[in-house]
Parts: structure tokens; C-alpha cells; sequence
């Protein structure tokens, strides 16, 4: 089970359909197969949109007989999905539950036609994070061996780096190559590949859209829209800057980091990039769970002062975190932006032992894995 089970089977008991959202192989389908007695892909209530005779059985308007629940998977592929799920559901929703995966944002596909809006909840599935580790019969001291295979079920389990690299290739292959070429109309996918290429060494760091026009050799309105391609894909995701009244905050910079971490290139920015998101998850699962409104941001002043992180529910800051890759003294730009903003707590997270406090600055010092397990980080 994930960590997202038993709130999705509380809302299939009240009729509501389940959207999971989330990367290509970070377990979608293997969650909702759980919701299927003896469930597996060959399971007659598995609707993949991929599969041949599935398509003429859904428009059609047949489904499998005497299933209480049923799957569709990859759906947003069509072009009138929403209009078609809607069809469905109406017809069937006191008899039937349903729920609807895809590797792209379901949100962001609505492809027009009616709203599902009050029909339907939506969760984003994560990959494995510090919390689950035990879950998967992995030890918590595991955090160097997920930092090195990334947190998608197959490779993290597998903990073999030949596996990791040929598993990272077909995955590539199929985001770039199936999933993006089914859902937007892209010419020069090669371009794609070589963006692809690009994006890791500038995780952590102000993403410039202009310095990959120049790279490669497009438009930036172009550039900027292969970015988001990317995020609805769920492939990476940007994070934009937190400003406070005293301080003279950065406004249009945006950092970028990968759903699967292990991509990083240097040891720091794979830390950094693990942290972001673990915090991510943190508020995606708020917002899908609780309904807060929650964002993931950075603080930056024009003086380049700098705290990795600041999370904010309801427009408020709960947390600031800032990444070490060693057990070092508190950053000193925690004690500025302190002094200068409303942000309660501050967090210096690394992979070593040393746990202090600094009340001075709101300041605590500690390992990422406590500091996971103490914020009950899903």
C-alpha cells in the first residue's frame, strides 16, 4: 500500500471518481490495481487506452459486466476524454466507482467539453520518500541508496545501477518519444531530447529560459513551452520565489528540479533536488488530502542571499528549509531573513548525525530523515 490508499478509498466510498496523477512508473497503476479483487493489468475492469479494444469498448459505451470498479488509465490521450469519463460516470455512479490514472496532469488536458468539476477528487502520486522507506522493507539509513536510484518503485528495489541507467534510458524514450507525441503536436522532438539533456546541470539554480533559447537555437517563447511540456508530463517542475515586505526579494526567477532526483549531477544538487521533493509531496498531499492551499517556494534577495525552500499553507509561511551537504554552522542567511520576515521556523537540513537548536533565529540544525519523520512527511 501507498501512502495515498486509504484517502482514496474513503472517497470511492462516497461515489466520488479518483483522478492519480503523477510521473510514468512511479506506481499509478499499481495503487489503483489494489482497489481490484486479485487485481493485475490482465484484470477485465483495467481500461488502459493503449490496449486494442479498449478505445471501441469505451466509445461504444460498454464496460465489463458485474465489475464494481473500474480503471481507466491513460485516457486523456483522446481528445474528448473529459466529455466521454463524464458520460460514463453519470450514467453509472450509483453502481459503479471509478478511477482514472494518467502520466500527465489531468488538469491541464481537459482537451474542453463539460467540467467534472464535483464529480471527481485529484490526487498526484509521488515517488518513494524517507517515510516510506520502511513500508518497502528498506532501513532508514537506506537515504544514500535513494539518492543514488531515485525514488520510483522498480529502481529503488532493485538497487542495481546497470538496471538504473537502462531503466532511465527507457524511461526517457517513452516520455519524450510516446506520452508527449500523443498528447501535443511537436516537430522537432530531437531539439526535445537535447533539452532533456540540458535541464539536469541547471537544477537548484535560477532556470534562465533565454540561456536555453540560446542553447538551443530556438525562440523563447519556444523554449518556454517545451519547459511546461515537460512539467505537465510530470518530468520536472519549477518552484517561484517568496517575497516578504523588508526585503528586497528576487520576483520573476523561477528554480527548476526533477521528479526523479537520481538524475542530478553533483552530490549537492541531487540533496537539494531529493528535499524539494520530499516538500513538494508534502504539499501536494495537503492540498489533495486536506484542501489547504499549499506552495513550494524559494527566498532570494538581489544581494543573492539565499534559503533553498519555504513552504506556505494558505498564503502563510509555516517553514523554511535550507540544504547541507555537511553537518555546518547555520547558514548566515537564515539569521538575515530571520530578522526580516514572518517566517516562524527555520530548518537546516543535511545527511549527517548533528541535531541543534538556535532560538535566537528560529533555527534548528538536524538530519534530513529526522527532520522527514518529525513533519510526518508522507
Amino acid at each position: 500500500m501507498r501512502y495515498l490508499s486509504d484517502f482514496i478509498k474513503k472517497d470511492l466510498e462516497e461515489r466520488k471518481m479518483v483522478f492519480i496523477g503523477g510521473p510514468r512508473q512511479v506506481g499509478k497503476t499499481t495503487l489503483a490495481l489494489e482497489f481490484l479483487e486479485n487485481g493485475s493489468e490482465e484484470h477485465p475492469a483495467y481500461l488502459n487506452w493503449d490496449h486494442a479494444g479498449t478505445k471501441n469498448m469505451l466509445l461504444s459505451g460498454e464496460l465489463p459486466a458485474g465489475e464494481p470498479v473500474i480503471i481507466l488509465d491513460e485516457i486523456q490521450k483522446y481528445h474528448d476524454w473529459r466529455n466521454l469519463v463524464k458520460g460514463i460516470y453519470d450514467i453509472e455512479k450509483n453502481r459503479r466507482r471509478f478511477i482514472v490514472t494518467g502520466s500527465a496532469r489531468l488538469d491541464y488536458y481537459s482537451r474542453g467539453g463539460d467540467s467534472l468539476h464535483g464529480r471527481n477528487f485529484y490526487y498526484r502520486l509521488h515517488p518513494v520518500t524517507c517515510n516510506e522507506l520502511p513500508m518497502l522493507s528498506l532501513k532508514r539509513d537506506a537515504l544514500d541508496r535513494m539518492m543514488k536510484y531515485g525514488g520510483f518503485p522498480e529502481p529503488l528495489l532493485k538497487q542495481d545501477e546497470v538496471f538504473w541507467r537502462r531503466w532511465q534510458r527507457e524511461r526517457k524514450k517513452r516520455v519524450i518519444h510516446e506520452d508527449l507525441l500523443s498528447l501535443e503536436q511537436v516537430r522537432e522532438v530531437s531539439k526535445l531530447d537535447l533539452l532533456v539533456d540540458i535541464l539536469p546541470a541547471k537544477v537548484g539554480s535560477p532556470l534562465s529560459v533565454q540561456g536555453l533559447r540560446n542553447d538551443l537555437n530556438v525562440a523563447h517563447e519556444t523554449a518556454e513551452k517545451w519547459v511546461c511540456i515537460l512539467e505537465n508530463l510530470y518530468y520536472c517542475y519549477r518552484i517561484p520565489p517568496y517575497g516578504a515586505d523588508r526585503i528586497k526579494a528576487v520576483k520573476k526567477e523561477q528554480k527548476l528540479y526533477f521528479w526523479d532526483w537520481s538524475l542530478c549531477l553533483q552530490r549537492g544538487q541531487l540533496f537539494e533536488n531529493l528535499v524539494a521533493s520530499h516538500l513538494l509531496k508534502y504539499c501536494h498531499f495537503r492540498e489533495d488530502t486536506l484542501g489547504h492551499e499549499m506552495e513550494l517556494r524559494f527566498l532570494r534577495d538581489i544581494e543573492k542571499r539565499e534559503i533553498d525552500f519555504v513552504v506556505l499553507e494558505d498564503k502563510a509561511p509555516l517553514f523554511a528549509v535550507e540544504c547541507k551537504s555537511g553537518e555546518k554552522e547555520a547558514s548566515p542567511a537564515i539569521r538575515y531573513f530571520a530578522q526580516r520576515t514572518p517566517i516562524p521556523l527555520f530548518y537546516q537540513v543535511h545527511t549527517g548525525t548533528r541535531d541543534t537548536e538556535k532560538p535566537a533565529s528560529r533555527t534548528r540544525i538536524l538530519p534530513f530523515s529526522k527532520f522527514c519523520h518529525e513533519l510526518e512527511l508522507p
